[in-house]
Protein backbone atom coordinates (compact mmCIF):
# COMPACT_ATOMS: atom_id res chain seq x y z
CA UNK A 1 0.00 0.00 0.00
CA UNK A 2 1.66 3.95 -1.26
CA UNK A 3 2.25 5.80 1.94
CA UNK A 4 1.03 9.27 0.82
CA UNK A 5 3.00 12.49 2.38
CA UNK A 6 1.97 15.98 2.35
CA UNK A 7 5.30 18.25 2.47
CA UNK A 8 4.60 21.57 3.74
CA UNK A 9 6.35 24.74 4.73
CA UNK A 10 9.09 26.44 3.42
CA UNK A 11 9.10 26.94 -0.56
CA UNK A 12 12.51 28.97 -0.82
CA UNK A 13 15.10 25.77 -0.70
CA UNK A 14 15.15 22.56 -2.64
CA UNK A 15 14.17 20.34 0.47
CA UNK A 16 11.33 18.42 -1.07
CA UNK A 17 13.29 17.65 -4.19
CA UNK A 18 15.89 15.45 -1.98
CA UNK A 19 13.37 13.71 0.11
CA UNK A 20 11.14 13.16 -2.82
CA UNK A 21 14.47 12.12 -4.73
CA UNK A 22 15.96 10.34 -1.79
CA UNK A 23 12.71 8.39 -1.46
CA UNK A 24 12.79 6.50 -4.61
CA UNK A 25 12.36 3.20 -5.41
CA UNK A 26 9.76 3.94 -1.97
CA UNK A 27 6.25 3.05 -2.32
CA UNK A 28 5.29 6.96 -1.58
CA UNK A 29 3.17 9.10 -2.89
CA UNK A 30 4.05 12.96 -2.53
CA UNK A 31 1.45 15.72 -2.11
CA UNK A 32 2.51 19.76 -1.89
CA UNK A 33 1.30 23.05 -1.66
CA UNK A 34 1.81 25.08 -4.92
CA UNK A 35 5.70 26.03 -4.30
CA UNK A 36 5.38 28.73 -7.45
CA UNK A 37 5.27 31.48 -5.19
CA UNK A 38 3.55 34.21 -7.37
CA UNK A 39 0.83 31.66 -8.22
CA UNK A 40 -0.05 30.40 -4.00
CA UNK A 41 0.06 34.36 -3.99
CA UNK A 42 -2.15 35.72 -6.85
CA UNK A 43 -4.28 32.41 -7.08
CA UNK A 44 -7.97 33.93 -5.61
CA UNK A 45 -7.45 37.26 -7.89
CA UNK A 46 -6.69 34.93 -10.73
CA UNK A 47 -9.83 32.91 -10.59
CA UNK A 48 -12.32 34.98 -8.47
CA UNK A 49 -11.54 38.53 -9.54
CA UNK A 50 -9.07 41.10 -8.51
CA UNK A 51 -9.16 43.21 -5.72
CA UNK A 52 -8.13 46.82 -4.99
CA UNK A 53 -7.03 46.42 -1.59
CA UNK A 54 -4.13 43.78 -0.88
CA UNK A 55 -5.38 42.75 1.88
CA UNK A 56 -8.49 41.39 0.52
CA UNK A 57 -5.84 39.78 -2.37
CA UNK A 58 -3.86 38.03 0.18
CA UNK A 59 -7.03 36.72 1.99
CA UNK A 60 -8.47 35.20 -1.23
CA UNK A 61 -5.10 33.40 -2.16
CA UNK A 62 -4.82 32.23 1.26
CA UNK A 63 -8.35 30.74 1.57
CA UNK A 64 -8.31 28.81 -2.18
CA UNK A 65 -5.14 27.88 -0.96
CA UNK A 66 -6.43 26.33 2.03
CA UNK A 67 -8.36 24.27 0.32
CA UNK A 68 -5.57 22.49 -1.29
CA UNK A 69 -3.68 22.53 2.23
CA UNK A 70 -6.15 20.71 3.82
CA UNK A 71 -7.12 18.32 1.50
CA UNK A 72 -3.86 17.21 1.37
CA UNK A 73 -3.18 17.20 4.72
CA UNK A 74 -6.52 15.15 5.29
CA UNK A 75 -5.48 12.58 2.71
CA UNK A 76 -2.37 12.57 4.00
CA UNK A 77 -0.27 9.44 6.02
CA UNK A 78 2.84 11.33 7.12
CA UNK A 79 2.88 15.20 7.06
CA UNK A 80 5.87 16.52 6.56
CA UNK A 81 6.25 20.66 7.74
CA UNK A 82 9.74 22.53 7.14
CA UNK A 83 10.62 25.55 8.80
CA UNK A 84 13.06 27.13 7.21
CA UNK A 85 15.63 29.61 8.09
CA UNK A 86 14.89 33.20 5.93
CA UNK A 87 10.89 33.76 6.73
CA UNK A 88 8.14 33.39 9.37
CA UNK A 89 6.25 30.37 8.10
CA UNK A 90 3.06 30.95 9.83
CA UNK A 91 0.77 29.12 7.33
CA UNK A 92 3.04 26.18 8.26
CA UNK A 93 2.62 26.53 11.82
CA UNK A 94 -1.27 26.42 10.87
CA UNK A 95 -0.72 22.91 8.78
CA UNK A 96 1.40 21.53 11.76
CA UNK A 97 -1.87 22.21 14.08
CA UNK A 98 -4.28 21.13 11.72
CA UNK A 99 -2.21 18.12 11.24
CA UNK A 100 -2.12 17.16 14.77
CA UNK A 101 -5.50 17.68 15.34
CA UNK A 102 -6.44 15.73 13.04
CA UNK A 103 -4.21 12.58 14.61
CA UNK A 104 -1.57 12.58 11.30
CA UNK A 105 2.14 10.90 12.09
CA UNK A 106 3.90 14.51 11.74
CA UNK A 107 7.35 15.39 10.91
CA UNK A 108 9.20 18.64 11.90
CA UNK A 109 11.52 19.51 9.88
CA UNK A 110 14.31 22.82 10.92
CA UNK A 111 17.39 23.85 12.02
CA UNK A 112 18.53 23.69 15.67
CA UNK A 113 18.45 27.43 15.81
CA UNK A 114 14.66 27.21 15.90
CA UNK A 115 14.43 24.45 18.57
CA UNK A 116 13.74 27.15 21.50
CA UNK A 117 10.92 28.48 19.24
CA UNK A 118 9.45 25.86 17.62
CA UNK A 119 9.40 23.65 20.88
CA UNK A 120 5.66 23.74 20.93
CA UNK A 121 5.26 23.01 17.29
CA UNK A 122 8.00 19.97 17.76
CA UNK A 123 5.84 18.59 20.93
CA UNK A 124 2.83 17.71 18.59
CA UNK A 125 5.13 16.22 16.06
CA UNK A 126 5.98 12.18 16.11
CA UNK A 127 9.80 13.04 14.69
CA UNK A 128 11.77 16.50 14.77
CA UNK A 129 14.41 16.04 11.72
CA UNK A 130 17.06 18.48 10.92
CA UNK A 131 17.95 17.49 7.60
CA UNK A 132 15.56 15.93 4.58
CA UNK A 133 17.93 12.82 4.45
CA UNK A 134 16.55 11.84 8.19
CA UNK A 135 12.81 12.41 6.60
CA UNK A 136 14.22 10.05 3.95
CA UNK A 137 15.12 7.86 6.89
CA UNK A 138 12.13 7.68 8.63
CA UNK A 139 10.18 7.13 6.17
CA UNK A 140 12.25 3.99 4.91
CA UNK A 141 11.89 2.53 8.10
CA UNK A 142 8.54 3.02 8.42
CA UNK A 143 7.77 1.47 5.15
CA UNK A 144 10.65 -1.45 5.34
CA UNK A 145 12.16 -1.58 9.08
CA UNK A 146 15.60 -0.58 7.12
CA UNK A 147 17.81 1.06 9.73
CA UNK A 148 20.32 3.57 7.87
CA UNK A 149 23.75 1.81 6.32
Amino acid sequence: MTMKVYLSGEIHTDWREQIIKGSAGLDVAFNSAVTDHAASDDCGVAILGKEPDKYWHDRKGALVNAIRTRKGIEDADVVVVRFGDQYKQWNAAFDAGYAAALGKSLIILHASAHDHPLKEVDAAAMAVAKEPDQVVEILRYVLTGALPE
